[in-house]
């Protein structure tokens, strides 16, 4: 059983990923871990990248970051591009995942595009991560990687906040860890329950 886990940029969904994590009978994989990865490794991803956005998009062998992100998050058109590249072999790796972990009693998936990259239609359920635009811009500007419009950027090209909890099963809302958990616990409950009857 694969479980969508989704929810803006400062949400909070890897903490909540890593408190599902602590499930020894769950398996959690993390896509933009996964991409970030993908593009380092594989050589078909790298020349369709280079390709689309020129030598600069790779320093030392590695992703360069800092120049995909200057153009993909101002261009939605260059952001859709790069998705086209990335996303259809982050899907068949999952694909592999999800074959090695089948003695799992369910999977976690956890995107921040999962419904934008069309993945919540590999899910049974979804689980949304919600906190205030306020609070999740203050999260990330503490983490001192982006200014704040370079945060609304980003924010302004992921879907709207209430148009995907509409569409989740459960929501998360991350303002206590202590209250998260707790609610973590319970949705792990229901779920547990919901893989013994598929």
């Amino acid at each position: 059983m694969v479980v969508g886990l989704t929810g803006g940029i400062g949400s909070g969904k890897t903490t909540v990923a890593k408190m599902f994590a602590k499930k020894q009978e769950v398996a959690i994989y993390i896509a933009d871990e996964e991409a970030k990865k993908l593009m380092n490794s594989s050589s078909k991803i790298k020349s369709k990248i280079i390709d689309a956005f020129g030598k600069q998009s790779f320093e030392n062998n590695q992703l360069n970051r800092a120049f995909i992100a200057s153009i993909v998050f101002k261009d939605k058109k260059k952001l859709a591009i790069l998705n086209g590249i990335v996303h259809p072999e982050v899907r068949n790796h999952f694909k592999n995942f999800i074959k090695t972990h089948k003695d799992k009693t369910y999977i976690i998936y956890e995107n921040a595009i999962l419904f934008e990259s069309k993945a919540d239609k590999q899910c049974e359920f979804i689980i949304s991560v919600f906190v205030p635009l306020d609070v999740r811009i203050a999260r990330v500007m503490q983490r001192g990687a982006a200014t704040k419009a370079q945060i609304l950027e980003r924010i302004n090209n992921q879907w709207k906040e209430d148009k995907k909890l509409l569409q989740s099963n459960y929501v998360i809302e991350n303002l206590s860890l202590e209250i998260t958990e707790n609610q973590v616990n319970n949705i792990h409950n229901i779920l547990t329950e919901k893989s013994n009857l598929i």
